[in-house]
């Protein structure tokens, strides 16, 4: 039993990781509102992570997208599973599977709202420091 709380552990501590890359890439590109939910006391949710932030341009949210992906491969060897919304750059999805990456347009961002969706989740706010 004990290898199995100690595989838990490492798997948190990789996503921690994860989250943390992600939202460092974001504000390296000057995203804006940058948040962690951890969904894993949800029993609905689709993954353990959503990271999410906007930018005031499509131009930037293509940026930023691929600065997560550039970051992720480079410091975490993780490759985005699937990927959606880079045709219109309005909200891109990049799925980690764990981990799930929303980055939008602002006015899309306030129309879905998605932290409110995901309310009863833990909620991390990432500034530039």
């Amino acid at each position: 039993m004990k290898n199995s709380n100690a595989t838990k552990n490492q798997v948190d501590i990789n996503d921690q990781f994860e989250v943390k890359t992600i939202a460092e890439a974001m504000l390296e590109k000057k995203a804006k509102g940058v948040v962690s939910l951890d969904l894993r006391n949800i029993g609905t949710s689709i993954s353990d992570y959503f990271v999410i932030c906007n930018a005031d341009s499509t131009t930037q949210v293509v940026a930023i997208s691929d600065y997560v992906e550039e970051m992720m491969a480079k410091k975490c060897k993780r490759d985005v599973v699937r990927m959606q919304g880079r045709e219109n750059a309005f909200w891109i999805i990049l799925d980690y599977t764990t981990i799930v990456v929303h980055i939008f347009l602002t006015e899309y961002r306030e129309f879905y709202r998605l932290e409110d969706l995901w309310a009863d989740s833990a909620k991390t706010v990432y500034e530039e420091e």
